[in-house]
């Protein structure tokens, strides 16, 4: 694993062998960040894992950054790498649900990478909460990152879907274009 931009750009990471994890390709990664200025937004990533997304993030300048898992070890392996590079990431251990039940806090960005293997209705789920508690700024978007199999269109707020290699994208905003029509 590496952080592909930014401050960082080109470092490996080493995660354990043993987590639960299947991290982002450098190709999706590459492809999703290449379009999009993240310098100074506040960042959610749900189902963190090893905390490759939050990296990308913060080496490209967002600031603060929650990391959410519910595995210890993930959770643990994100506050070292945050600590040894200096990120301001702050890593939760908790069920990304019970999280988004109880927080109040809105973000920039909240990036989404479920376990390909959930049912639709979990996916779903993410995104139902994300806008029934507020948690987006006004110009903020939610991206979830799955499966061809996935499918996200038929969500309200989704506004567009983009797909590198096996992974799939889908944006969510407040305001969509056909909100405004």
């Amino acid at each position: 694993m590496r952080i592909i931009s930014g401050k960082y750009k080109g470092r490996r990471i080493f995660p354990p062998k043993n987590l639960p994890v299947r991290p982002t390709t450098d190709m999706s990664k590459e492809a999703l960040f290449n379009n999009f200025n993240f310098e100074g937004l506040k960042i959610l990533d749900l189902f963190a894992g090893t905390g490759n997304i939050s990296y990308e993030f913060a080496s490209r300048g967002s600031t603060p950054i929650t990391s959410v898992d519910g595995d210890f070890g993930c959770v643990k392996f994100i506050k070292q790498i945050a600590a040894e590079f200096d990120f301001n990431i702050a890593a939760t251990k908790s069920d990304v649900f019970a999280f988004l039940e109880k927080n109040k806090t809105t973000y920039d960005i909240i990036f989404a990478d479920p376990p390909y293997g959930l049912d639709q209705k979990t996916f779903e789920k993410v995104v139902t909460l994300v806008f029934e508690k507020g948690l987006l700024e006004e110009d903020g978007m939610l991206i979830i990152e799955h499966s061809k199999y996935t499918k996200m269109e038929h969500l309200a707020h989704f506004s567009f879907q983009k797909s590198y290699g096996g992974s799939f994208f889908s944006f969510f905003e407040i305001a969509t274009s056909e909100d405004e029509e």
